[in-house]
């Protein structure tokens, strides 16, 4: 009996302690304050679950077996981002400014997280997709990679095809001939514009991003 007091009280010191050792701030668990630590926490655990929902559906890929499912040619940008948990001032910036969001890791794995609920992630694919084309020099890599987007992204075989007006079909069309880190500038652009008048006021209004914004909020006004 004295034992398993003893692993008991062990067990609850360790939960105490933060990893790395450190302690973990006070939180007042069993309110709805927006005192410094339960927004700190609460942020915490936000992020958290945009994190583990992101690594847990990568984890998926592939894993259904039996059931035919579509895997892109650019596995590169199908995972996470690497980012820092966002300030409280960058998170305050996202709700009225979408091109710091874009401009953001964090934002961007938190608005992707809102297009999967969508069904219409593959818009932000396809943008990061020509994002990381135009960084590349190499010309051969270069024309693996505009095909690979082309069959992913452009072609109306594909589960995952953007929408793009005619025109801009055609200009990739031609482009295709000799492809360039550029040649989806016109389509990317327009993906760009349709989620910032389409997706984004969606975003701001979804429950995720009303409570990441009232912990942030709160967190600023005891600080």
């Amino acid at each position: 009996m004295r034992k398993r007091q003893q692993a008991q009280n062990e067990e609850i010191s360790t939960v105490s302690q933060a990893p790395g050792g450190n302690q973990r701030p006070n939180t007042c668990c069993f309110c709805w304050c927006c005192c410094c630590s339960c927004s700190w926490y609460v942020m915490q655990s936000i992020w958290y679950h945009i994190r583990r929902s992101l690594t847990v559906r990568n984890e998926e890929r592939g894993e259904h077996a039996g059931r035919p499912t579509h895997t892109t040619k650019m596995e590169n940008i199908q995972v996470e981002e690497e980012s820092q948990i966002p300030t409280a001032e960058e998170i305050l910036s996202w709700s009225h400014n979408f091109d710091k969001m874009m401009s953001s890791p964090a934002g961007r794995n938190l608005f992707r997280e809102f297009l999967r609920t969508e069904y219409s992630e593959e818009n932000l694919l396809f943008w990061l997709a020509c994002e990381d084309l135009k960084n590349e020099q190499n010309k051969k890599i270069v024309e693996d990679k505009a095909r690979n987007i082309y069959e992913d992204y452009i072609s109306i075989l594909s589960p995952k095809e953007v929408s793009l007006d005619s025109r801009v079909r055609e200009v990739i069309n031609r482009n295709l001939l000799d492809p360039t880190p550029h040649m989806y500038e016109d389509a990317q652009l327009q993906i760009y514009t349709l989620m910032h008048r389409d997706s984004f006021p969606r975003f701001l209004n979804s429950q995720v991003f009303k409570s990441l914004l009232e912990n942030t909020e709160g967190s600023i006004s005891e600080s």
